[in-house]
């Protein structure tokens, strides 16, 4: 199964939130009570974000963190990336070899780069402003286990 994880997921939720309220600075105790996570994990997804350049921090009295960039330009992707480094659907799509011992000679390999590609294609086109605003049409989603449709809409 393909799935985020939490930290990338809660920095998601928390960069949709600094986004949804304009980008304005905010600590870290402040936005764990919004978005209703403990506070050393908040801080430690700030701190990352912040290193990675997504987020700015302030000091002092109305100190905090800050969007570094407009939500239009920071994309999924980005935060992905920031929080769980490279983004790859198996080993040998995250740039590391010798991970995997079939590598040299798999007959699947550039079938697996490829889906790696347009997964992180698809996460790059989608902004963090995105994010803040309900999704106008259905998509399409998992294999349905009961319909008669293969798919079922989310």
């Amino acid at each position: 199964m393909l799935r985020v994880t939490k930290l990338a997921d809660y920095g998601i939720v928390i960069l949709t939130h600094l986004a949804s309220h304009g980008g304005a600075t905010a600590n870290a105790r402040d936005i764990a009570s919004e978005v209703h996570l403990p506070v050393p994990v908040v801080s430690k997804i700030l701190k990352s974000l912040a290193r990675h350049g997504l987020l700015e921090s302030h000091r002092g009295i109305k100190g905090g963190y800050g969007l570094a960039r407009k939500p239009e330009a920071i994309t999924i992707a980005q935060i992905i990336l920031a929080l769980e480094g490279p983004i790859a659907v198996t080993e040998c799509n995250d740039r590391i070899r010798g991970e995997c011992g079939l590598e040299t000679g798999c007959p699947v390999s550039t079938n697996w780069q490829r889906i790696n590609q347009a997964i992180y294609q698809a996460l790059e086109t989608i902004t963090l402003a995105e994010m803040t605003r309900p999704l106008r049409r259905p998509l399409v989603g998992m294999p349905s286990q009961t319909g008669s449709s293969p798919f079922q809409v989310l």
